[in-house]
């Protein structure tokens, strides 16, 4: 018998979508809210680890996942030429296992419609425009007021609700992200033959200059920088400060930069960071993915903290029986020092980064793939 009968999951990204997925097919009963009224109507492209893919495979979407996405298992390292000479090709570790490709690009809203879509099938009730408004903790329970009025009672609510959480700013945690000194331009277009995996390039006008396919004729290029104000910028203006910013780069780039024409396709994020010392829970009110912990894209294992989280969060309360202290002691366990080692891991390259310092970079990579090669 599951620790938990009803629980409510505040946000309809990776981390609350899978958290939704494995407890309503464990007999849960589910709400899952979130505030925007599509969760699978923005974003660009997402790179997913194998540790990622093994997670996915447990939430029974792979095969969806795996139709719509690209994966590949080798690295491209190019120079920052005229020609943008390929310099290295490495075989990246498959972190999931050997049946699942060591990397896969793919459309963030695509995946994020496939795992809604299971969620809501596995039995779990959806409701996008709506958010709680107040959380009371009362001993076993939590009573949610939602910002339409209605309330729900839960034993247990899990705050997935990304780097801004509503919810740990409820329980008066203070943990906000910081930010790094980076920010990166992405553009989602249309993938030339020549792109088959993550090509990456590091100097040039820019720290980084990257690209992943993401599907049969898709892919998603980004261009990391100094952190600037960018918000300012209209589309057409965005559009034209990345494509002037790719001029430094070339081989498939030239070939990329004739696709950048659509301005609604173009974004621009600031690196942030941080990570929760200590539980991620205050009573029956628990934090997962990016509300526990954020990190740069540096080593793409965002979503795949995110995911894991939600893995084994579900494995101990479907497990347990009853909601005890020695759950909670597990979760912190499995989880807190494997995040926090993936994100200092992601920092310290930015930092090298920043400070144009020749790090260690093959054996920080290699470190991080050894330890998710292991399940959470």
């Amino acid at each position: 018998m599951p620790a938990v009968r009803n629980v409510l999951v505040v946000g309809g990204g990776a981390a609350g979508a899978a958290a939704a997925i494995l407890l309503a097919e464990g007999g849960v009963a589910v709400d899952l809210v979130d505030v925007k009224p599509d969760v699978a109507a923005i974003g660009s492209g997402i790179t997913l680890q194998g540790n990622a893919l093994r997670v996915l495979r447990e939430l029974g979407v792979w095969d969806a996942v795996a139709a719509q996405g690209y994966g590949f298992d080798t690295l491209g390292l190019r120079a920052p030429d005229p020609a943008g000479t390929l310099v290295a090709e490495l075989t990246d570790l498959r972190t999931g296992g050997p049946d699942l490709p060591a990397t896969l690009g793919m459309y963030r809203p695509a995946l994020a419609r496939i795992l809604i879509d299971r969620a809501a099938a596995a039995g779990a009730k959806v409701r996008f425009g709506s958010c709680p408004d107040r959380l009371e903790q009362d001993g076993d329970t939590v009573l949610v007021t939602f910002t339409d009025g209605s309330t729900g009672r839960y034993d247990l609510v899990v705050g997935a609700d990304g780097i801004r959480s509503w919810t740990r700013r409820q329980l008066g945690i203070d943990a906000e992200p910081r930010p790094v000194g980076m920010g990166i331009w992405r553009a989602f277009t249309r993938r030339p033959a020549s792109v088959t995996r993550t090509e990456l390039i590091y100097g040039g006008p820019c720290y980084i200059a990257g690209y992943c396919p993401t599907g049969a004729d898709t892919l998603y290029a980004y261009l990391v920088e100094d952190v600037q104000h960018r918000a300012g910028l209209g589309p057409e203006q965005a559009l034209t400060t990345m494509r002037e910013l790719s001029l430094g780069y070339h081989g498939p780039w030239d070939e990329i930069r004739e696709h950048l024409t659509d301005p609604s396709r173009v974004n621009y994020t600031a690196f942030e960071s941080h990570v929760l010392d200590g539980p991620w829970h205050r009573g029956r009110v628990v934090l997962i993915g990016d509300a526990a912990h954020s990190c740069p894209p540096t080593l793409a294992q965002g979503a795949a903290q995110a995911l894991e989280d939600a893995s084994v969060l579900a494995e101990l309360l479907l497990g347990a029986g009853t909601l005890t202290d020695t759950v909670w002691s597990d979760f912190t366990g499995r989880r807190l020092d494997r995040a926090r080692t993936v994100v200092e891991a992601s920092l310290q390259l930015t930092r090298w980064l920043l400070d144009h310092e020749r790090g260690d970079v093959p054996g920080l990579m290699a470190r991080v793939s050894a330890l998710v090669a292991e399940p959470a």
